[in-house]
């Protein structure tokens, strides 16, 4: 069978593409901007093309008819691709449809990891765990990791850890076998008009969960008690705090990752796991290190950004913040809450950047850099700035000053930031 992913460069998409190679399918796909994603799948001997115009997959699907076409939320119903699939009769979903049909092929139990907050983190840990005791496992996850490929499938495996997304609903359209759930605030406006919706949609998500595992305050906001189905933990749990790792959210992360390895293989002692989750190596964007004292964060909420902050703090009282905002519909959202009040107040100084727009609401007037930045408290100090040789000229200065600069976005901020590592004559 051919299977054409469309929008593969994105950190949704593209692991599916080598979960479907790994599973013995012939693969390719396109995106229309070449990717860390792109590269990873072309070096992995999978067809991608550059352009999305219809050419690309009508190439394809001369050369070997393609049989079932999968597609990111993110393509309009006119995309030239979708119209080309639906006018060849080519079968057509989104990415949970050829989840779903893998783990029903090959048998496998799925341990989804969903929430606002902590599901990458989550979710490499519990393939580092998984890997640590050499049991075979197949996995998505939405980013690139330093121990293994962002997806696979691993003959032998009786279990899949896939980050479950709520965006688009794409969690709802699950079974898991236990759901793993790291926090629960607020988030995709566009998506959930209310709180309320967003909670809703979690109580169904977890309704369709054999078993579900998540932390105290968050069955409380769901108020949800434990049950045969739930098993709730405590802030307070002092197996939490002998985990080695910066960070206490990276901690919390780190014990619901033992957690839960505990409850799918009760003979592994927490204790034990707990050590050996002291040397997980991280994934990219959650506070990877770029250069000396510079480090990229995927932090783009209020609650992400302060326990950043916090785990920075940890390592260097000193921590300079480099902030882009992210979507303007989020912001009015986040601005709704006053979010942007408090949870800068401990850097020395945030560097703010005009907002990263993407899938935006038109009918919404666009929030400046100043609007948002006048929502901060007094105590929070703020620098207006773009991306260019200024932001450059500042990072190095911090860097020298032995400050920790942390940049934080979920737009191309990161980007930007590693090619001018890479360009740069005098490195920063």
């Amino acid at each position: 069978m051919h299977i054409y992913f469309s929008g593969v460069g994105g950190v949704g998409i593209g692991p599916l593409a080598l979960l479907a190679r790994d599973c013995g399918y012939l693969v390719s796909g396109s995106d229309l901007y070449e990717s860390e994603m792109t590269s990873t799948l072309t070096s992995q001997d999978i067809r991608i093309s550059i352009g999305q115009d219809g050419s690309q997959i009508a190439t394809e699907h001369t050369s070997s008819p393609i049989d079932w076409f999968v597609y990111s939320s993110a393509l309009p119903k006119d995309h030239p691709e979708l119209v080309f699939a639906q006018q060849n009769n080519i079968k057509i979903s989104k990415r949970s449809e050829f989840l779903n049909h893998v783990l029903k092929e090959k048998k496998l139990r799925l341990l989804a990891v969903s929430g606002t907050h902590g599901k990458t983190t989550t979710t490499g840990m519990l393939i580092w765990l998984f890997q640590q005791l050499k049991v075979p496992v197949s996995y998505s996850i939405g980013t690139t990791v330093p121990f293994g490929p962002p997806a696979q499938y691993q003959t032998g495996s009786e279990y899949f850890i896939y980050e479950c997304d709520e965006f688009d609903r794409n969690f709802l359209d699950f079974k898991p076998y236990l759901s793993i759930i790291p926090s629960v605030d607020y988030d995709h406006a566009d998506i959930y008009p209310t709180q309320a919706d967003y909670d809703y949609a979690f109580l169904d998500f977890i309704a369709e969960s054999q078993r579900c595992l998540l932390w105290q305050e968050s069955a409380d906001h769901l108020q949800l008690t434990d049950t045969a189905n739930v098993s709730i933990l405590s802030p307070n749990d002092p197996g939490k705090q002998s985990i080695r790792l910066a960070g206490e959210h990276m901690r919390r992360n780190a014990w619901l990752a033992v957690q839960a390895v505990h409850e799918i293989f009760l003979q592994t002692e927490p204790a034990q796991l707990a050590a050996r989750i002291g040397s997980f190596p991280g994934t990219n964007r959650r506070f990877e290190k770029l250069a000396t004292n510079l480090y990229t964060d995927y932090a783009h909420h209020p609650v992400e950004i302060a326990a950043v902050i916090e785990m920075a703090k940890e390592i260097n009282p000193n921590v300079v913040v480099i902030y882009q905002p992210h979507q303007n519909i989020r912001q009015h959202e986040i601005l709704k809450e006053n979010g942007y009040q408090k949870c800068f107040e401990s850097a020395k100084i945030t560097y703010w950047l005009p907002t990263y727009l993407s899938r935006e609401n038109q009918n919404l007037p666009t929030l400046s850099s100043t609007d948002l930045i006048a929502t901060t408290s007094a105590n929070t100090k703020t620098q207006y700035i773009e991306m260019g040789t200024e932001l450059l000229a500042k990072i190095k200065e911090h860097q020298n000053a032995g400050d920790l600069v942390v940049a934080m976005s979920a737009g191309d901020l990161d980007h930007w930031l590693r090619d001018a590592l890479s360009s740069a004559s005098d490195k920063i």
